[in-house]
């Protein structure tokens, strides 16, 4: 039988699923600590099941079945998509889950890099992924400020430019709208907003709401600390 590839020996097979375990769990650990839905037991399964894939398409190539590693190495690839946009939600008028999905698709890929004995490449790869989840969020809150989140509830009476009123004051004061929701109850002409708002944390939320309530219409207004 002509040998297509290389094979590897079970014990070897064991040190590289422990080595796609640590590196999976690693990155799995900083995403349970901000309590994403995708966390530890998820990224350490996921790089597991990645690189066990990968030895066995190696393995699988030394007894002859042609084309295997790339085969099965391309439909881990686009399987962990589906998963990684399980991670992805929608909340009003924008999404989340984005970066936890990005994560859950590289740790795959590290799991794979792993099966496939580039050890130091997959350890460098869990390190940069580490590197950009954990030191840059902390540079992103030193040094491009750190903005809060905030739910703003507005109720009151329709018209033709209710909601183009409430848009040029969020622009007015440079607030971030992450998502926007309303309800109508046509009969008897009333309105709820629901406004998901990101501001700098030293930002005068009382200034901002007394300007809201000079709109023409706003019967009410509420704000809370979180979102949801």
């Amino acid at each position: 039988m002509e040998i297509l590839g290389q094979h590897i020996p079970e014990n070897i097979l064991i040190v590289r699923l422990i080595i796609a375990a640590l590196l999976g769990g690693l990155i799995g650990l900083e995403r349970e600590y901000h309590g994403q839905p995708a966390g530890l037991r998820t990224h350490i399964i996921l790089s597991l099941g990645a690189c066990l894939a990968m030895c066995i398409s190696i393995n699988s190539s030394y007894y002859g079945t042609e084309g295997d590693v790339e085969r099965i190495a391309a439909q881990v690839v686009s399987g962990v998509g589906f998963l990684g946009a399980g991670a992805i939600f929608k909340y009003g008028g924008g999404v989340r889950g984005l970066t936890t999905a990005a994560s859950i698709w590289t740790t795959a890929m590290i799991g794979m890099t792993v099966g496939s004995g580039m050890n130091l490449v997959a350890i460098s790869c869990t390190g940069l992924v580490l590197f950009t989840l954990i030191i840059m969020n902390n540079f992103e809150k030193s040094f491009i400020h750190e903005k809060i989140t905030r739910t703003i509830v507005i109720k009151g009476t329709d018209h033709p430019r209710f909601l183009e009123e409430i848009e040029n004051h969020m622009k007015k004061f440079k607030i971030s709208v992450k998502s926007t929701s309303f309800s109508k109850d046509v009969l008897k002409n009333h309105i709820e907003v629901k406004l998901v708002i990101k501001i700098l944390n030293d930002t005068d939320l009382d200034l901002i709401i007394a300007d809201i309530q000079k709109i023409e219409g706003v019967e009410s207004l509420s704000c809370f600390n979180e979102a949801g």
